[in-house]
């Protein structure tokens, strides 16, 4: 229930009115992307935002700070579209890395990324100070991988993630979403590799953001699916809710002879959704705040930016917008709409 239904109260961190508190900000980078991945957008591509509606670099660290210095965010993760698209994203990542909260503590940084050109700008990354990386293999078998991504560039993924690997980022996740009759037979083989590789793996479950009218929950690879493919190769051990905390990733110890070699997770985020414990804000490219991945609302901080307000205003309407989040993507109403945004405009 609602802790309260009427003005938010006097707090100066990013509550709703459900008693939770944003600390986790997303932050996409851009709406591009160069992948085109089935489950994302269509084979054409997107109409990008133009360039003149993008927050600039230093339009996107003014925000970050604010919401680290002023709003209580202890964690960073730029997203995109494709984040390694971006040319400032060294800059960025520096700015925010320099970043104290307000009890001196760092801010750690975090990308999630299809690891295209990650081989080139890794060091450079962690240089700058980024902490680790998420990055998207949904198939080792590179014929699959062009089917689902339009693009044959498999080779060039492992690339990127031998050179976060060589650059020490750590945990390296790898994101893969299963396709029902493309790769829904990966799953322990992915496992399989992840775990020699000493990656951390997330299956996340196929969400209705992509191109509109071409999500069909009865195609979509459940989470049960996922876990019944490993269980059937792995023995699994639940972590159980007080490793997972606010994080979207219900995860498993991996045991093999009665030794744990690993981990792995799975997002439900459609059949077993975790809004209760949702401590996330989003700031899309252009400037919107966006409480859910699924709000069809924002608030555009751009026009507030543009417009010479100072930082207690930029805050004050961040917070109104988040106290404003509702208490569930609600995928399951019968009233239930997608998002305008697809999720390359949005940000993961």
């Amino acid at each position: 229930m609602p802790v309260g239904e009427g003005a938010r109260p006097e707090d100066p961190g990013l509550v709703d009115r459900y008693g939770r508190r944003a600390i986790d900000l997303r932050v996409s980078l851009t709406d591009r992307c160069n992948l085109r991945c089935t489950y994302c957008m269509p084979a054409e591509g997107l109409e990008w935002t133009p360039t003149e509606q993008m927050l600039t670099d230093d339009e996107i660290s003014r925000l970050v700070r604010v919401a680290v210095e002023r709003l209580g965010v202890t964690e960073v993760r730029f997203t995109g579209g494709e984040p390694l698209l971006r040319r400032g994203l060294e800059d960025i990542v520096a700015a925010t890395h320099a970043l104290r909260t307000p009890d001196g503590a760092r801010v750690p940084t975090s990308l999630t990324t299809n690891g295209l050109g990650l081989d080139r700008r890794a060091r450079a990354l962690a240089d700058a100070g980024l902490t680790r990386v998420n990055v998207s293999v949904d198939s080792l078998d590179a014929a699959r991988y062009a089917q689902l991504t339009r693009r044959d560039r498999l080779h060039d993924v492992l690339a990127g993630l031998d050179a976060a690997e060589a650059v020490g980022f750590a945990p390296i996740k790898v994101n893969a979403v299963l396709v029902r009759s493309i790769n829904d037979d990966e799953a322990p083989a992915l496992l399989d590799w992840a775990l020699a590789r000493g990656f951390e793996l997330r299956f996340i479950e196929q969400m209705p953001l992509g191109p509109h009218g071409t999500w069909v929950r009865e195609d979509m690879v459940t989470a049960d699916e996922i876990l019944a493919s490993l269980t059937a190769a792995h023995t699994l051990e639940p972590e159980g809710a007080a490793a997972r905390g606010g994080a979207p990733a219900e995860t498993w110890r991996v045991v093999r002879d009665g030794v744990v070699v690993g981990r792995v997770g799975v997002i439900g985020t459609v059949t077993r959704p975790f809004c209760g414990a949702c401590d996330r804000t989003r700031l899309t490219s252009d400037g919107q705040v966006r409480t859910c991945l699924f709000a069809r609302e924002e608030t555009d901080l751009r026009a507030l930016l543009r417009g010479g307000a100072p930082d207690d205003e930029l805050a004050d309407a961040w917070r109104g917008a988040m106290w404003g989040k509702k208490a569930g993507h609600g995928i399951d109403d019968d009233g239930f709409l997608q998002p305008q945004r697809l999720m390359s405009a949005i940000g993961g």
